[in-house]
């Protein structure tokens, strides 16, 4: 839109005649927005109330915008704060041209705005300190260049002078080229003397001709460089010192002190011996060219001299070396010079810990070079030590005093202190190392007594399990353990085979993969022996801790599929809300979170019917079954454990709806095995149960006959029924089987019958009945067995079992007769005949106990 007016305009400009005129005005920099600058309206001469229709702007050639007119007053203002320093830097002027374009007609004017300077800038150093070294040397007159200030301010608001602090020794010179340019030098007045002044703080400062004035400041640090214009000169010209004669080599005499007031290399002192020292002397005494220490190197006589006189001299290192002398005078002293002398004749180190009281240690003897007093000699040792000193003229004896006990302290360094008498009294120490060999008298001992081991079943074998550690105190082969594995075992196993031990270092390792599931926990005794003879040992136990992985899967017991087939469960179509269609049961073979166990369910057919508690597994319905028309059902439940990660295993259950579930006819074929699977055991079976069925039935009607006839006499009835019949539900069968009994007996008898039922989880289809009546007050017998029809795949069959006879005159008996599978496979031939054997030998049991 811009560019678009911008062509107009120039065309504008082109095609009409054009009225121009020029302003000129001035403002300060850094006045704030809004500022007066001039009123373009009335220097123009235009029409204030024709501004608003005829177009009225402003355009500048710079991107921001610093000016503007008021069209209510035609005041052109500061738009914003304007530095000159950033607009224009040192340029000068520092003008902004802006143009005043007018429509109708078209008028453009120019305009320049100067921007006048204001001393806002403070002259400024390019550093802050400044540092000269200047020679002591130096003379007077030279000269020595600092770098000027900066000032971006320009005219007289720019720096107009230089100032030095006062000094006796320094001056400021200025020369001015390149316009307001300063070359600025540090002029030396007079000569400088280091040691007098070895540094002078000078402050240069930089002075604007603004109003009022602002400056700026350099500190100038010169460093007055030395020359070697002093000499050396000591504390004392002479010094003196007393020395015994009797002095060891590398005795302090006396430390000279020379001092040069020079620096660096020019006041570094070397001392010597001068020339005036005799060759004798100088092979008695030492000097330390550094230091100025004057040490003993000789042995001192003060029978042969009884003083010496030493010449120094001390040299310092300048370019012309300058030198400063003294004088050492050295007084030899008289003494007894003569120390005692320890001379060891017989060292029996190194001695057994368990030696007795009084062994001898070692043999020594003392001289003396000295006479008289100064030849008796005493010898100590320090206290506290279990060892004594006996002696014998100049001999002596190191005798054990106590026990020793190499664990403790396995060498000894005693300082034998021997004092002659003179005075003063001179003493000699000698050091006599003995060593305590070791016995075997400590056995291994473990860090614990006791280790508890936490490992994670399925470890790899041949891993390393824990580390046991046992030390010994003994030394060499007394302290070399070996760790061995004692005698045991785990639940009748060799604890060998669950684990071995590594006789050098005691890491224990897994000889086979642990298994949680079989074993939790075990122990070992650890025994650690060391080399000695005898060896002592020590043994420690090892509590195994097997943890608990997830690496079962639950296991789902009932209902499981069998030969590949789904189980089935039946319901009624009746069935309501919260029917219990089954339960799930799983068991998980870990422990703990591993074995928490969660139902949940997976695909359905229909999943808005059926629902899986996840805790207890059970099946229920969540609506009434009668509302749909579909005959069955596929429910997949899920039982996933707690573990990490969590493992899980499904089933798929088949769910009938039928209108009544006594209708339902069982499936003969279920119940008749392959003719060609049966083993030679199910024909003996087989055979077994003819004879003893043979046998129960021909026993039965004899002592049928025989009660009946016994009744008979007695003139009271009796009467036994046995039946198999099918019943459509138990409850029609408990009502037939009263009203039979109750038809049967002859009046007076009362016997109430004792039904007692035995059922699956699935839908009853058979009954079978045996009834038993005797006289009255002798009891009665009654056995109901229902089969449970349980279709092919519901797995395995759990029933509560339970026994109880009474054998009581005048009251009743029940028998609870308890029968389980324990296969998933089709009730077969062998099947029925083993329930038949069952139940036949609690008959005829309980028949013989009548």
């Amino acid at each position: 839109m811009a560019c678009t007016q911008g062509c107009v305009v120039l065309l504008m400009l082109v095609m009409l005649s054009l009225v121009t005129g020029q302003l000129r005005y001035s403002v300060r920099e850094e006045l704030n927005h809004g500022a007066f600058v001039g009123n373009v309206v009335s220097d123009l001469g235009l029409d204030l109330k024709q501004l608003p229709t005829r177009g009225f702007r402003i355009t500048s050639g710079n991107s921001k915008q610093y000016f503007d007119v008021n069209l209510g007053n035609g005041v052109l203002f500061l738009n914003r704060t304007i530095d000159r320093e950033t607009l224009c830097g040192p340029s000068t002027p520092c003008v902004i041209n802006l143009g005043v374009v007018i429509e109708n007609p078209v008028e453009v004017h120019n305009i320049e705005v100067e921007i006048l300077d204001i001393n806002d800038h403070a002259p400024k150093f390019p550093r802050n300190d400044y540092y000269l070294e200047i020679s002591e040397s130096a003379v007077p007159g030279a000269r020595f260049p600092i770098e000027s200030a900066q000032d971006p301010d320009i005219g007289t608001n720019s720096i107009q002078t230089y100032k030095l602090s006062d000094n006796d020794y320094f001056a400021l010179d200025l020369k001015t080229f390149n316009g307001n340019s300063k070359l600025i030098e540090i002029v030396l007045k007079k000569s400088l003397d280091r040691e007098q002044n070895a540094l002078h703080q000078l402050l240069l400062t930089a002075v604007d001709g603004g109003s009022p004035a602002k400056s700026g400041t350099a500190q100038i640090s010169i460093r007055v460089m030395d020359t070697n214009d002093n000499t050396p000169f000591f504390d004392k010209s002479t010094y003196k010192a007393s020395l015994l004669e009797n002095s060891p080599a590398g005795t302090l005499v006396v430390k000279l002190n020379a001092t040069d007031p020079d620096e660096g290399s020019n006041g570094e002192v070397m001392y010597s011996f001068s020339s005036y020292t005799p060759q004798k002397v100088r092979q008695l005494f030492s000097i330390d060219p550094r230091s100025g220490e004057i040490k003993v190197n000789g042995v001192l006589d003060y029978e042969k001299s009884s003083s010496y006189e030493i010449y120094i001299q001390a040299i310092d290192k300048g370019p012309v070396p300058m030198t400063g002398h003294c004088k050492v005078l050295v007084e030899v002293i008289d003494a007894n010079d003569n120390a005692p002398e320890i001379v060891v004749t017989s060292n029996y180190s190194p001695v057994a810990e368990n030696s007795q009281v009084d062994t001898v240690v070692a043999l020594m003897s003392v001289t003396d070079k000295d006479s008289g007093m100064n030849r008796k000699v005493s010898l100590t040792i320090p206290p506290n030590l279990p060892f004594k000193l006996n002696s014998f003229k100049d001999t002596y004896k190191l005798l054990i005093n106590g026990k020793l006990d190499r664990e403790k302290c396995s060498s000894y360094n005693i300082t034998i202190t021997a004092t002659d008498s003179g005075v003063p009294p001179l003493s000699s120490q000698k050091t006599l190392n003995v060593q305590i060999s070791d016995v075997n008298d400590n056995p291994p001992v473990f860090e614990e007594s006791s280790y508890s081991v936490y490992v994670l079943e399925n470890n790899p074998p041949g891993v390393s399990l824990f580390s046991v550690k046992a030390i010994d105190p003994d030394a060499n082969e007394n302290a070399f353990v070996s760790y061995l594995l004692l005698q045991g075992d785990v639940e009748g196993i060799p604890v060998s085979s669950y684990v071995s031990i590594k006789s050098d270092n005691g890491t224990i390792y897994a000889v086979q993969s642990l298994d949680y599931e079989k074993l939790q926990e075990f122990r070992l005794v650890v025994q650690a022996q060391d080399a000695g003879n005898p060896p002592l040992s020590s043994t420690a136990t090892v509590n195994i801790f097997i943890l608990d992985q997830n690496d079962h899967a639950p296991t789902i017991l009932y209902p499981a599929p069998t030969n590949s087939k789904r189980p089935i469960e039946m319901i009624p179509r009746a069935a309501g809300v919260d029917y219990l269609v089954t339960k799930v049961i799983a068991v998980d073979a870990d422990s703990g979170q591993n074995a928490w166990l969660f139902y949940i369910m997976g695909k359905a057919t229909d999943p808005k019917l059926f629902k899986v508690s996840l805790h207890t597994g059970e099946i229920r319905t969540t609506r009434k079954v009668a509302d749909d028309s579909v005959a069955s059902y596929n429910v997949t439940v899920i039982v996933k454990d707690n573990g990490e990660p969590p493992l899980s295993s499904s089933t798929t259950i088949s769910i009938a709806i039928v209108d009544r579930i006594s209708q339902i006819i069982p499936d003969t074929q279920r119940h008749v095995g392959n003719k060609t699977s049966y083993s030679e055991m199910t024909i003996y079976l087989i055979i077994a149960l003819c004879a003893i069925s043979f046998v129960f039935l021909l026993t039965l009607v004899i002592i049928f006959i025989l009660k009946c006839c016994k009744c008979n006499g007695n003139a009271g009835p009796c009467c036994a029924c046995c039946c198999v019949v099918p019943s459509p539900n138990p409850t029609e069968t408990d009502k037939q089987a009263n009203n039979n009994i109750e038809t049967r007996l002859p009046p007076g008898l009362q016997v109430q019958p004792h039904f007692i039922e035995v059922r699956g989880n699935g839908s009853l289809t058979k009954t079978y009945c045996y009834k038993a009546c005797m006289t009255a007050g002798s009891g009665s017998d009654t056995f109901m067995f229902y089969n449970t029809g349980i279709p092919v795949g519901t797995g395995p069959q759990a029933f509560i079992a339970d026994r109880n006879l009474k054998r009581m005159s005048g009251q009743s008996f029940q028998n609870l007769i308890i029968l389980k599978s324990e296969t998933t496979t089709p009730v077969e031939v062998r099947d029925a005949s083993y329930y038949t054997v069952i139940l036949s030998a609690c008959v005829f049991y309980d028949l013989l106990l009548l």
